[in-house]
């Protein structure tokens, strides 16, 4: 270990000297976890260690790091994983020529070593794998592609990977295995995971069906084992009430607290992005704090109940009607059988959340019902026409509430600690981050904020090798324009993070629109 660097108030970067040094720092964190830390996410040179700062604070886990007994040598009997591979990729001719051989030699250069998975990132089950021949250490292509289908098997710099899931991808494509990399439903879902060893096995063609796998699967919406309409609680009994998505709005999705732990495996916790708006929504009809709720993205959604309910909607404030009576937000409201409940756009903000008492029991994906629409991982986004059971309520009556007085400070300055690589920046970038206007750009969404005013000013320019992101991260593109990680973050980042929203404000943050103004205020 050479260095520990603080990241926000839940988590450190420490840095090592190499992938045998992530590896080695990895296997003694699976192996003796510091009290108090919670997550690792290994990358190329660096190791993100989260923690819970009710349990821990950055100086006792960065004594404990220090303290950690000496990872035993890669153990012999570690797995080992063979993908089978069809040698016919787009560029397997273009590496040949970089290589300086032919094409069936790179085949058999690429096919000899046993691999090992240094980390994992980009997508769920991604893993970034070395040990290769190093005359196969290409440049990535100068243009990526918008798609690379599933199972590719590709090269890039001193790695190889297999695409998991089809998504954009600028690698340069050797061959495709049929063999599924990720799912869901398995246990562990990644079939690749840090430690894992890898060989590449040639084939002449795939046995059976080439395995395609969307980077958004299509999940059936309100089943529980048996059916949608009709499903029951799986126990026999009554069957449950389901509610008809009758208009979606631009966006809306079924969320929940998120799916932490599976960073290490390329997914990140996800969830709602106003996580207190979510909350209150489930408190005011009394709902367990894992119920999921609809997070709507700037009004239009409206759903049909099919039984009499209670609901809450929280939240970017918008008109509510319940069939043709207006109702009031931030207070828990009955909604007779049949009829519509209608949201309007919002008067401020962005999203305004949904509650229903039992909430929306969509099937849970690695623990959570909440969709990640990064990854894909969990339900897609609603679609008209979609019924959506509703669990069974809590134990108790509804807490007696008629409204919740909420203070929605949306326009006030967030907080801004440093980022672990401050020093990449000039001496004065925190300064100038604070004293800048920052306006939202139309090209944010759940996965950050891209923000448009002053740009930063680099004193470091080299390449930074991907490390692991928290949300709240404010990264800094070639551009200088600052952009900062939401729920949907991607596990890991190759750009300089010159500072960390606290997570107290990253609510506030998730309500910001298009053209809305960003103040920093350094803490």
């Amino acid at each position: 270990m050479t260095r520990v660097r603080p990241y926000g108030e839940r988590a450190v970067l420490v840095e090592v000297d190499g992938l045998d040094a992530v590896d080695a720092l990895r296997r003694a964190l699976d192996a003796t976890p510091p009290p108090g830390a919670v997550e690792w996410v290994p990358a190329a040179t660096t190791v993100l260690v989260r923690f819970d700062p009710g349990r821990t604070s950055v100086a006792a886990l960065t004594a404990a790091l220090a303290e950690l007994p000496a990872a035993a040598a890669a153990e012999d009997a570690a797995t080992t994983v063979e993908i089978p591979v069809v040698y016919d990729g787009e560029d397997l001719d273009a590496v040949a020529a970089l290589a300086g051989c032919g094409a069936d030699e790179v085949v058999a250069r690429h096919a000899a070593p046993t691999y090992t998975v240094a980390f994992c990132g980009f997508t769920p089950g991604f893993g970034y794998l070395v040990g290769g021949d190093p005359s196969l250490a290409v440049p990535r292509l100068a243009t990526p592609r918008t798609r690379v289908p599933a199972g590719s098997v590709a090269v890039a710099d001193a790695f190889t990977g297999v695409y998991p899931i089809a998504s954009p991808g600028g690698w340069r494509l050797l061959g495709r295995t049929p063999l599924p990399l990720w799912d869901p439903d398995r246990r562990p879902p990644a079939l690749l995971a840090p430690g894992t060893r890898v060989r590449f096995r040639p084939v002449a063609a795939v046995a059976g069906p080439e395995v395609e796998v969307e980077a958004v699967p299509e999940v059936e919406l309100g089943r529980t084992g048996a059916g949608a309409a009709g499903a029951t609680d799986g126990t026999g009994g009554d069957p449950m009430a389901t509610v008809e998505v009758v208009a979606t709005g631009p966006l809306a999705t079924v969320q929940d607290p998120g799916r932490p732990g599976w960073a290490a495996v390329g997914v990140s916790r996800s969830g709602a992005a106003d996580r207190g708006a979510a909350a209150l929504a489930g408190r005011l009809v009394g709902n367990d704090p894992d119920a999921a709720v609809i997070e709507c993205t700037f009004g239009g959604l409206a759903l049909r109940f099919e039984r009499a309910a209670l609901v809450a909607v929280t939240g970017a404030p918008c008109p509510v009607w319940v069939g043709s009576t207006a109702a009031s937000t931030d207070a828990p409201v009955p909604v007779p059988a049949g009829a519509v409940v209608r949201l309007g756009p919002p008067t401020r903000g962005l999203r305004t959340y949904v509650a229903v008492r039992g909430g929306f029991d969509v099937p849970a994906v690695l623990g959570s019902r909440a969709s990640d629409l990064l990854t894909g991982v969990g339900p897609p986004p609603l679609r008209v026409g979609d019924r959506l059971a509703v669990g069974h309520a809590a134990a108790g009556d509804p807490p007696p509430v008629d409204l919740a007085v909420v203070r929605r400070a949306w326009d006030t300055p967030v907080g801004l600690l440093p980022g672990p690589r401050l020093d990449w920046f000039a001496p004065d970038a925190l300064d100038a981050l604070a004293a800048g206007r920052y306006v939202v750009t139309s090209a944010s969404n759940r996965t950050a904020l891209r923000l448009d005013g002053p740009p930063l000013v680099r004193a470091v320019t080299r390449e930074l090798p991907s490390e692991g992101l928290v949300p709240g991260a404010v990264q800094v593109p070639p551009d200088g324009r600052p952009v900062v990680f939401l729920v949907d973050h991607p596990v890991t980042g190759g750009y300089p993070v010159v500072g960390v929203v606290p997570e107290a404000d990253l609510d506030a943050l998730a309500q910001r629109r298009p053209g809305d103004e960003v103040r920093f205020a350094r803490r």
